[in-house]
């Protein structure tokens, strides 16, 4: 019997855990390897369509939501590379097509990723930097009028930053994140963030700390960019529950965001300010609308409507994902809660589980106000993943209630034998990595 077609190619999860071995470390911040390869595939960076960087340590991935719907709306093909995924490797390759980009398919994706491995020849490399070249190939050969790069780690040495004239680079809020690769002040954090900045490109800053912003300033100074700043070129407010966008050229009503939580308001304003302060794309009031209310991003602030969690829970709870793991990433979510709180009252219920070399007392500190309830959880399947019982000494050391549980399910299985006046309100937190394991068993992956 002959062989169909398919039968001869290589499982992508197969490809991946190839590419995945070439280099003994997971991260190895630096651009040498980078420049090998694209010069090894042609120099695809040069070929991109103009590209919006985004850097910052919160909102990165909501902002370029904003981006990409508004930009979508405007009626523009629009590329968008972000990191990490939550289930599948596509998540990270949206491709530009009218009418709304789609998510790279297998095979278009295995071909790119088969080409990079073998100009890579065997040679060190991370997986970080592979798919990146990749993603720089498949940019390539497909045409769109933008795309939306997302910085993996830092900035400076991050695998993105190969581009030498973006159309824009994009500045969220800087916290205390990946100290043991940026540094472990704000300023220093700030300023490798900061060197995504180009010289005379615009920079389009979200409000900062002082001391984050001071090595913001000093990089666009050196770089003599243009910088478009939150609270000084453009404002934010909240009126009667819509967003008011203001700048020099005039104001925008808009509806707000559907993406939930205060911090929304922000990351939408950083979007729309990033539109207006270049001129390569023109942008009508009715896209910014269409893209306030139409952008999507799951794991932050998501509130779980169907799938298998909803049977595990006590019946007719709230259950809400997201995927913040720092202490501001905590902060934001916090507030959301409250506000939720503040709109129908429920005893709140945290689900966590972290990574390793996180910050789990001072991302736990943010919910200490809100419940004494903690339960923490192992993340499947995960290298270098924070132990429960760690997490739950980090959580009694806050004087929180908590206990251990080997599973969401069983979690979630143990809280519906409780007895809840009230239905509870359940956040499950403290990972990126958790939240896709968690969309996985539900069933609901990024689309």
């Amino acid at each position: 019997m002959n062989a169909s077609p398919d039968s001869t190619k290589t499982p992508l999860g197969e490809l991946i855990g190839r590419l995945s071995v070439l280099h003994q470390k997971r991260i190895d911040l630096g651009l040498e390897r980078m420049h090998r390869l694209l010069a090894r595939l042609g120099h695809p960076e040069a070929k991109l369509p103009p590209v919006i960087h985004i850097a910052g340590t919160n909102g990165k991935g909501s902002t370029l939501a904003y981006l990409r719907a508004t930009l979508e709306a405007a009626g523009l093909r629009v590329h968008a590379y972000t990191s990490p995924y939550l289930v599948r490797i596509n998540e990270c390759f949206r491709l530009g097509r009218v009418g709304g980009g789609v998510l790279v398919g297998d095979d278009e994706l295995r071909a790119a990723l088969e080409e990079v491995e073998r100009v890579n020849a065997g040679e060190a490399a991370t997986l970080f930097e592979l798919k990146t070249a990749a993603a720089f190939l498949l940019f390539a050969q497909n045409p769109a009028d933008v795309l939306l790069l997302e910085v993996g780690l830092g900035g400076r040495l991050d695998s993105t930053n190969v581009v030498e004239t973006p159309a824009a680079c994009v500045i969220t809020p800087v916290s205390m994140d990946h100290m043991d690769f940026l540094g472990d002040t704000l300023a220093s954090i700030a300023g490798e963030k900061a060197a995504i900045i180009k010289r005379g490109v615009p920079v389009i800053c979200a409000e900062q700390a002082p001391e984050a912003m001071a090595a913001i300033e000093a990089q666009v100074k050196r770089m003599r960019a243009p910088l478009f700043a939150a609270n000084e070129s453009w404002h934010v407010n909240v009126e009667r529950g819509r967003l008011v966008y203001s700048d020099d050229r005039g104001l925008m009503d808009l509806p707000a965001p559907r993406l939930f939580g205060r911090h929304q308001f922000a990351n939408a304003g950083l979007a729309i300010a990033t539109l207006r302060a270049i001129s390569n794309f023109k942008v009508s009031q009715a896209a910014f609308e269409a893209g306030i209310v139409g952008a999507e991003w799951p794991a932050r602030m998501q509130r779980i409507t169907s799938g298998e969690l909803l049977s595990w829970g006590p019946q007719g709870s709230e259950i809400w994902l997201d995927g913040g793991h720092n202490a501001e990433g905590g902060r934001v979510a916090a507030a959301a809660l409250g506000d939720l709180e503040e709109r129908v009252s429920r005893p709140l219920v945290v689900i966590s589980g972290m990574m390793a070399n996180k910050d789990a007392q001072g991302f736990l500190a943010n919910f200490a106000g809100l419940t004494r309830h903690i339960i923490a959880v192992p993340i499947p399947d995960t290298e270098n993943a924070m132990p429960a019982d760690r997490l739950a000494d980090a959580a009694r050391s806050l004087g929180m209630r908590v206990e251990p549980a080997p599973s969401v399910e069983a979690a979630l299985r143990a809280l519906s034998k409780l007895a809840y006046e009230v239905p509870p309100r359940i956040l499950i937190t403290g990972s990126l990595y958790l939240a896709g394991h968690v969309l996985a068993i539900n069933g609901t992956p990024p689309a």
